[in-house]
């Protein structure tokens, strides 16, 4: 941890020296990013759109390709292809997962310079000297930077157990750090969460710009639906059911059930609307949306996206390798499928008329679109290794075509953290914790009635239908591609059994090595080492 404060601390004297020459030292810093500026309503609003970018940093990791595969692969619904990156092997060989593992490192290091950069903002509001800024205001903001600091710390205590409890900005090297009782953890999330629920703005009440409201920051539901997931994760169901039913019961979100937006003239239908580019906000009409991650094209918006999000290629085919295909935008544009959805989903998960299922929503079939190739429109045939990576069926999610980006490089779609969907099926798992199996059944249904077009005679599920594994295999059906599947699993305790018993035997990347110790991840080697005032222990299983 060490290392990543002093690269915190250097990166903010680097945005505010320009040079070294005496003059530019003598100059009276008027604005500045040291947490020594944050007296005005302007200085920590500044800051706190530093927290969307340092969030944006997490789904944006270009230099791993394969980055959004550790999310997928080796669990109950993806299998890496022959086209994986390297980053993600781990996450399948599982005997490979050891504490130098990059994408272990890489989660732990983002987690805690956001908890860095939001104990800034919060020590500096909290602040008895000032008084420039209103009670309210100053509430907002303390709120918008707790949400975040919960938002980190719950990342960390689903992946990593418990770990080391920083409430304060470092401001200096410091090497004695030391596990946390994982119940004082849990504590400051859910004390940060319920301060970020009371203080945060109702979704229409969030401020506006030029553009209209700022629909993308941080409003009260938010904090509940977070909220609802710690509580689950903690044992607290109960109290996780209240938050749920508080955002449902709100009367500001609904499920998508008609077509709508920039597509709604196409072929297509209601579910796929929602994740096509140009729909997937609010203000776009995804009245489902409790929060997006709004991401803007850099060649229109500089600055647009951090780095270069992967999704698009990592999840989609790379049917432009087959002879007679071309790039396309109605094929989602280039992709090179550095995963393939396990044969559990494409095989037995949906039943017969679940419109998540449609050929709209994944991608079973493809023909050649080539006008010069002879075979022009008819379909290409399943032969061979291709199944496995070139043409692999594939949600349509983060399909996206970006004439000024033929090649595929970046995606710049939004991403979709939060919305009603997911709200139902935390309500779900929460009521069925609490043994109210009917309730449970009915959280299912508003989503069963929303996917099938002859409900209740399909689709209607009942009180002896519902146990955990319904539930997160309706987790996949509803949020297959979207939800951190392995955060789910591992928050849940399932990772094991179900990667085992659904998705053991691919053929190209089977599991192996999978055991308990992979319900959490591997404290960094490099944090271990560097901590050598104090013993920072390794989760059992890992050297």
């Amino acid at each position: 941890m060490k290392k990543y404060i002093s690269i915190f601390i250097l990166a903010l004297i680097c945005l505010t020296s320009f040079s070294c020459k005496k003059s530019y030292l003598n100059e009276t810093p008027y604005s500045s990013y040291t947490p020594v500026t944050l007296t005005d309503s302007l200085g920590f609003d500044a800051a706190l759109v530093g927290l969307y970018n340092q969030l944006s940093n997490y789904y944006s990791w270009s230099s791993h390709q394969g980055w959004p595969s550790v999310w997928a692969v080796g669990t109950d619904i993806a299998n890496a292809t022959a086209s994986q990156e390297g980053v993600e092997i781990p996450y399948y060989n599982y005997s490979t997962l050891t504490s130098t593992d990059v994408a272990a490192n890489h989660i732990w290091t983002l987690n805690y310079q956001m908890v860095n950069l939001t104990n800034v903002i919060i020590d500096n509001v909290e602040s008895s000297n000032l008084t420039s800024v209103s009670q309210s205001d100053k509430n907002s903001v303390d709120a918008e930077a707790k949400f975040f600091r919960a938002y980190a710390y719950n990342e960390l205590a689903t992946l990593f157990g418990s770990v080391p409890l920083v409430e304060h900005a470092v401001s200096g090297p410091q090497t004695n750090f030391t596990r946390a009782p994982l119940d004082q953890v849990n504590n400051l999330i859910t004390s940060d969460l319920n301060f970020a629920a009371t203080h945060l703005p109702d979704i229409e009440a969030m401020p506006s710009n030029s553009k209209g409201k700022l629909y993308g920051r941080a409003n009260k539901y938010m904090a509940m639906q977070l909220l609802a997931k710690a509580y689950l994760r903690i044992g607290k169901a109960d109290s996780a059911e209240i938050q749920t039913q508080a955002i449902i019961n709100s009367g500001k979100f609904s499920l998508i059930n008609h077509r709508y937006g920039v597509v709604s003239n196409l072929p297509g239908d209601y579910y796929s609307d929602m994740f096509h580019y140009g729909n997937e906000r609010r203000a776009q009409g995804n009245t489902e949306a409790i929060w997006v991650l709004e991401e803007e094209n850099p060649s229109t918006v500089v600055g647009g996206i951090t780095d270069n999000p992967q999704q698009r290629r990592v999840w989609t085919s790379a049917y432009y390798n087959i002879a007679g295909m071309v790039i396309c935008d109605s094929l989602g544009g280039r992709g090179i499928a550095r995963l393939r959805l396990s044969n559990w989903v494409l095989y037995d998960l949906y039943q017969p008329g679940d419109i998540r299922n449609s050929p709209y929503n994944i991608r079973r079939k493809y023909y050649y679109n080539n006008p010069t190739s002879p075979k022009f429109g008819q379909q290409v045939p399943y032969t061979g290794p291709d199944t496995l990576y070139k043409i692999c069926p594939c949600t349509t999610k983060w399909g996206q075509f970006d004439p000024n980006d033929v090649f595929g490089y970046a995606m710049i779609k939004d991403f979709i953290l939060m919305r009603l969907g997911e709200t139902y099926l935390l309500q779900a798992e929460a009521q069925f914790d609490q043994g109210k199996l009917q309730d449970a059944a009915n959280s299912i249904n508003v989503l069963r009635q929303r996917a099938f077009a002859n409900y209740p005679t399909e689709g209607k599920v009942s009180a002896s239908d519902i146990t955990l594994n319904f539930i997160l295999d309706e987790r996949a059906r509803e949020l297959l591609g979207e939800e951190n599947r392995r955060e789910t699993l591992m928050r849940t305790g399932t990772l094991v059994k179900r990667a085992m018993q659904l998705n053991a035997n691919d053929a190209q990347h089977p599991i192996s090595g999978l055991t308990n110790t992979n319900l959490l991840l591997p404290i960094p080697l490099s944090e271990i080492q560097l901590n050598k005032d104090a013993v920072l222990e390794q989760n059992p299983g890992y050297n």
